[in-house]
């Protein structure tokens, strides 16, 4: 068969496929596709990436295993292998109990009556508003009474790693709990909460510190690790003095000190929200720059 008989043939076989794709089996590629991703950022952000680990060098010992033709030790594999699904229900019952109750709450919350007639994003935009608006009430007043926070706002970048260093709260971020948090000589006011979304999805947590030793001296260990935390991911870091009561906000390693409590509502409603006319802008403004520098 020549080359054009073998393209004919596959460009036919290509409409034969086109021809028959039926909008099920669109869904069933996005169901697909959403399920691998749901994996896959689970994975990065739990254990569970030790475990895909241990999972790989499982196949690999069993693959020489089998191999060199060691039977006992294949039975062993093979009867530990076939409950292995069970095991797996076992390790992961908290993140598996955690991921439905996930579910549940967007779920209804989506279709709720109230909702109707409003996009995600508006819906997104209003609970992000909240949030910001109950965290520089906190902050105030914590600035107010000189009590030390370290707030870390998850943006793109995952911080399933910093999270796992800390405690687990995952739960509205309200002005009672931020000051509950950061209160002196609780077990957790020492490190750093991270807000993922509206909510508080840990507490306690460790930050990388900066190599920066061009800084004032008169940064401490918060400031120096907001600035690392900045460096190392696109995340917004809120700091508030222990020693001032001073409020800082750090973004990709710069920081802005003094700031009034209006003020880092207006920065964080900037970071964290993004409206349709600002998408718009900012991609105007990245084609004018593309442009610029090509001429």
């Amino acid at each position: 068969m020549s080359f054009r008989d073998e393209f004919t043939s596959l460009f036919q076989q290509i409409l034969g496929v086109i021809g028959s794709f039926r909008i099920a089996d669109f869904l069933d590629i996005c169901l697909v596709a959403f399920v691998v991703f749901s994996v896959v950022k689970f994975i990065r952000e739990t254990r569970a990436i030790q475990l895909f680990k241990g999972i790989l060098l499982f196949c690999v010992v069993y693959a020489v295993i089998s191999a060199l033709d060691m039977q006992a030790t294949s039975f062993l594999f093979r009867s530990v292998a076939s409950n292995a699904v069970v095991f797996l229900i076992i390790i992961f019952t908290p993140e598996i109990r955690h991921a439905l109750e996930s579910v549940g709450r967007s779920g209804f919350s989506n279709f709720s009556v109230f909702n109707i007639g409003k996009s995600s994003r508006q819906l997104m935009n209003e609970k992000l508003n909240t949030m910001i608006t109950e965290i520089c009430r906190s902050v105030a007043k914590m600035s107010e009474d000189k009590i030390g926070a370290l707030i870390v706002f998850e943006r793109q970048t995952l911080l399933g790693s910093v999270i796992e260093t800390g405690t687990t709260v995952d739960a509205l971020a309200t002005e009672e709990l931020i000051g509950t948090v950061f209160f002196p000589k609780t077990p957790l006011h020492d490190g750093a909460a991270v807000i993922r979304a509206d909510r508080v999805a840990a507490a306690g947590c460790i930050l990388p510190l900066t190599k920066n030793n061009a800084l004032s001296k008169e940064l401490g260990t918060r400031h120096r690790a907001a600035i690392g935390m900045s460096e190392e991911s696109d995340a917004v870091v809120v700091v508030v003095s222990e020693e001032t009561g001073i409020i800082s906000i750090v973004s990709k390693g710069k920081i802005q000190r003094g700031l009034t409590s209006a003020q880092l509502r207006d920065s964080l409603q900037n970071y964290l929200i993004v409206g349709e006319d600002q998408k718009k802008k900012g991609l105007v403004a990245k084609m004018v720059s593309r442009f610029s520098k090509n001429k």
